[in-house]
């Protein structure tokens, strides 16, 4: 199933695009899981990850769709003004997305928010630049978005938003648990990013699992699924 939302001319090229749904309906449904595509992918081919992590239980999976199936058209290590007007796009894709399960009545601690490559920077992104408690996050082979990563920019930009908090988690994440999986050696994902990422979202309060995996290139194994399965089931 797929509905569209209004599309903003070139400075949003990713609005016109569906938004792909499976699983149980939204109004059925009490948690969802918010999963963003890769380059060269789609939305249907993260909802089969999807329905692979909700593993049969009573779950709502939203898959946003990048127009030309690529979000942004750099490497996520470029600077940022190189990847809009994709980037902030993208961003108000996967925003959107998590936006229609709450309003269908899910509360936003029990959205799952995840993605695969640059969905995955997205997604982390996404998260980062957003920060409240969310059922969860996964990033698999992925990492925060920019040519440097600073910890206090994304820090500020919590405290802007009025989202910091000064609970016991220490950050306005207040405890989302948070899966990051790379391969040490991912052509396109540094092991230094996915560090600044973990550093970045354990700032901001994240309960944050990192894995990294000697050897395996850029893919998802079978632990990283097991891992999020886990973190999906918590959700149902």
């Amino acid at each position: 199933m797929a509905g569209r939302s209004p599309g903003h001319g070139g400075d949003d090229p990713h609005g016109d695009e569906p938004l792909v749904t499976a699983g149980t309906p939204l109004d059925d449904a009490d948690a969802a899981l918010v999963l963003v595509h890769g380059r060269g992918a789609t939305a249907r081919s993260v909802v089969d990850l999807g329905e692979q992590l909700a593993d049969d239980r009573d779950l709502a999976i939203l898959a946003p769709a990048a127009a030309g199936n690529t979000w942004y058209p750099n490497s996520f290590l470029s600077p940022v003004a190189d990847n809009e007007p994709g980037r902030t796009s993208g961003l108000r894709a996967v925003g959107a997305a998590a936006d229609r399960a709450v309003d269908a009545g899910i509360d936003r601690d029990r959205v799952l928010v995840g993605g695969f490559s640059q969905g995955a920077c997205l997604a982390s992104e996404f998260v980062a630049r957003n920060p409240t408690r969310y059922g969860g996050l996964a990033v698999f082979s992925g990492g925060l978005i920019g040519e440097s990563i600073d910890i206090d920019d994304y820090l500020a930009d919590g405290a802007a938003d009025g989202e910091v908090s000064t609970d016991a988690d220490g950050g306005p994440l207040d405890g989302t648990p948070v899966f990051v999986g790379c391969s040490d050696t991912d052509p396109h994902i540094p092991e230094e990013r996915v560090h600044e990422t973990t550093a970045v979202l354990e700032a901001l309060g994240g309960d944050v699992d990192e894995r990294i995996y000697p050897g395996m290139g850029h893919g998802i194994n079978d632990d990283e699924v097991e891992a999020v399965s886990a973190m999906v089931a918590d959700l149902a």
